[in-house]
């Protein structure tokens, strides 16, 4: 008799998985914050170093990118507070988060290379395509349109930037992280809050 109750029809297995797929999902989806936090950071940092060079011929106004790294340090931090107190580890929030170490560490190839050669001039619209990567994949492995869209926006737009002048590229990082990230951060926060 035990037995009888621990089956279940197919309707019902289908049903079970679906909410756990459902419930994988939400827990993934997350809040937006980091999209927004990462979003304004480097729209900041562009529009500074857009500003400092185009208007005041600053020419150390690059340091503004360090507060990257400040960023990136208490991220680090925050994110291995959360992993500790996090209980359930779903495979989408896990290949989600080897996408972004691997956009990671292509970035800092990406840097080091440029640093090497020189490359100034390819620089950015390489910087675009590999902002198109972990976003494109993140939105088709959270089945969230913003994101995809967004990633195409950074290949169009690394595309674009190969005819534009070395000085107004960063404007098109910047318009590529209003799509990318910006916009599907508040979308994903909106979400978000409906789902709480």
């Amino acid at each position: 008799m035990p037995n009888a109750e621990i089956k279940m029809t197919e309707k019902e297995s289908l049903e079970l998985i679906t909410s756990m797929i459902n419930q994988a999902k939400e827990k993934v989806s997350e809040s937006g914050t980091l999209y927004l936090l990462w979003g304004w950071l480097i729209l900041f940092c562009c529009i500074v170093q857009f500003v400092g060079l185009t208007f005041f011929n600053y020419p150390n106004v690059y340091w503004v990118w360090t507060l990257t790294w400040v960023v990136l340090i208490i991220q680090a931090f925050y994110l291995l507070n959360k992993r500790k107190r996090r209980r359930v580890k779903t495979y989408m929030r896990e290949l989600n988060g080897y996408i972004w170490l691997v956009f990671f560490i292509s970035l800092m190839l990406l840097f080091f290379i440029n640093w090497h050669f020189n490359a100034y001039k390819i620089f950015n619209p390489l910087l675009l395509v590999l902002y198109g990567m972990p976003t494109f994949l993140s939105g088709i492995i959270l089945k969230f349109r913003p994101l995809i869209i967004g990633g195409i926006c950074c290949w169009i737009l690394a595309v674009v930037a190969v005819f534009i002048p070395l000085d107004y590229q960063v404007l098109l990082i910047a318009v590529a992280i209003v799509s990318a990230w910006i916009i599907p951060g508040y979308i994903l926060k909106k979400n978000f809050k409906k789902e709480n």
